[in-house]
C-alpha cells in the first residue's frame, strides 16, 4: 500500500553554515534526508496507478557509447530505479541504432524513450562567426583548455544549458535525473528522489561541487553582470542566494582573477536532479538567450555546469538547492562516497582516486561556508 501524504507548505529554514571544512563531511555517518519520504510501494512498472510523478531519467548519449550507458544503467537500476521504475529518456543528434535500443531496454523494466534532437537545436546559430570560432578554438587548444577545439562539445554544452528542456518529448515532464555513460552509483536509495524534490520544494540537487578552468570562460561572469544589471528583478536578495559562493576570491584567488570576478565554483552537472520549471522560467530563459547571443558557447568554452550554477546561485533561493550526500556517485576522477551501510564499492570520504593536486578542485568547502549542507 502506498502511503499518501499531503505536500507540506514550504518552510524556510535558517542557514547553518560551516566556516571551516577540517574533515570531509562524508566521513560522518550519513542518513536519508529528513522529512516525508515515499517508499517503493506500488511502483511496479506495469502499474498505471503508481505514485510516480512526471519525471524521467535523462541522458544525452551517442550510439557508440552504448556500453558505457549500459554500465551506468545497471548501477542506477540496481541501487534505485528497479524499485521505482521511472522512465529513461535518451537524446541524440542522430537516430539511435537498434543495437543501442536493444541493449538499453534490456537493463530496465521501465519505459525507454529514444529521441532525436531537432537540427535547429543542435546546429551552430546563424549569428555565430565561424571564422572566429575556428580561431578561438585554436587559441583554446594552445592554452590547454579541454575540448576547446571540439565543436560538438560546444554544441553539447549549449544544448544542455538552454535547449534540452524545450524538447517536445519533455513537454509534460517536470523533473529529471541526468545520467551520463560510464558513471557509477554505490548506495541503495530507498525513497523516491523526485517526490523528495517536489515535497520539499527543492529546485536542484547535486553531489559534486568543483572549480572549473577559468581559461574556458573569461567573459561569462562579465556578461552575467551585464544581464543582472539590466534585470535586477531576477536576482535574489544576497541573504537568500548563493552569490558569495560564486564570487569567493579567498580560496583560489587566481581563479577569480582569470574569470573576471567568478570563483568558477559550480555543480558538476553530469549528475543533477532538477525541476525544469526553473529552466523554463522567464529569468532563466532571458539569461540563457543573453548568453547565447553573446557567443561564448562557441567563442569560449562556456559549459552547462557553470551556466546552470551561476543562474541557480543568483536567481534561486539557496535553500532550494540540495546536496544529495546519501547518493554515492563517481564520474572519473571524482567521488561522492558517504559513510553509510547502504553503500558499497567506494571508499568512505574519498574525493578522488587521482593525483593529489585534484583535491584543490573541491569547492564544497565554499558551499558549506556560505550556504550550508542542506
Amino acid at each position: 500500500m502506498v502511503h499518501l501524504f499531503k505536500t507540506p507548505p514550504p518552510v524556510k529554514e535558517p542557514r547553518v553554515v560551516y566556516p571551516d571544512m577540517k574533515t570531509d563531511p562524508n566521513l560522518e555517518e550519513t542518513h536519508e534526508p529528513a522529512g516525508i519520504l515515499w517508499r517503493a510501494d506500488d511502483y511496479a512498472a506495469e502499474n498505471p496507478n503508481a505514485p510516480r510523478i512526471n519525471a524521467t531519467i535523462l541522458s544525452l548519449v551517442r550510439n557508440e557509447e552504448v556500453d558505457g550507458m549500459v554500465q551506468s544503467m545497471r548501477d542506477l537500476e540496481r541501487t534505485w530505479n528497479h524499485k521505482f521504475n521511472y522512465p529513461w529518456t535518451f537524446f541524440n543528434d542522430v537516430p539511435f541504432t537498434e543495437e543501442f535500443k536493444l541493449k538499453t531496454r534490456a537493463q530496465t523494466h521501465a519505459q525507454c524513450f529514444y529521441e532525436l534532437i531537432p537540427k535547429e537545436h543542435w546546429m551552430v546559430p546563424n549569428w555565430i562567426n565561424h571564422d572566429l570560432v575556428r580561431e578561438s578554438g585554436k587559441m583554446l587548444a594552445e592554452e590547454g583548455t579541454q575540448y576547446g577545439n571540439m565543436i560538438s562539445y560546444h554544441q553539447m554544452c549549449r544544448w544542455n544549458s538552454g535547449l534540452f528542456y524545450d524538447h517536445p518529448a519533455l513537454k509534460h515532464t517536470r523533473y529529471y535525473w541526468r545520467v551520463e555513460p560510464k558513471v557509477h552509483f554505490f548506495c541503495d536509495v530507498d525513497y523516491d528522489v523526485f517526490r523528495y524534490m517536489q515535497d520539499h520544494n527543492k529546485t536542484y540537487g547535486f553531489t559534486l561541487n568543483l572549480y572549473d578552468d577559468p581559461k574556458s570562460m573569461p567573459s561569462l561572469w562579465p556578461e552575467t553582470m551585464r544581464f543582472a544589471e539590466a534585470h535586477p528583478e531576477y536576482v535574489k536578495n544576497d541573504t537568500d542566494n548563493a552569490r558569495a559562493w560564486l564570487e569567493d576570491r579567498k580560496r583560489r584567488p587566481e581563479h577569480n582573477e582569470k574569470a573576471n570576478g567568478y570563483s568558477t565554483c559550480h555543480f558538476w552537472s553530469n549528475f543533477e536532479i532538477a525541476d525544469m520549471e526553473f529552466w523554463r522560467s522567464r529569468a532563466y530563459e532571458d539569461y540563457f538567450n543573453h548568453l547565447d547571443r553573446a557567443g561564448g558557447f562557441f567563442y569560449e568554452r562556456w559549459g552547462d555546469a557553470p551556466v546552470h550554477s551561476i543562474a541557480l546561485g543568483l536567481f534561486e533561493d539557496a535553500s532550494k538547492i540540495h546536496w544529495f550526500r546519501d547518493i554515492g556517485y563517481q564520474h572519473i576522477p571524482y567521488f561522492n562516497c558517504p559513510n553509510s551501510p547502504k553503500c558499497k564499492g567506494c571508499t568512505t570520504g574519498l574525493f578522488t582516486d587521482g593525483e593529489d593536486f585534484l583535491y584543490k578542485e573541491d569547492c564544497r568547502p565554499n558551499w558549506f561556508k556560505y550556504v550550508g549542507m542542506g
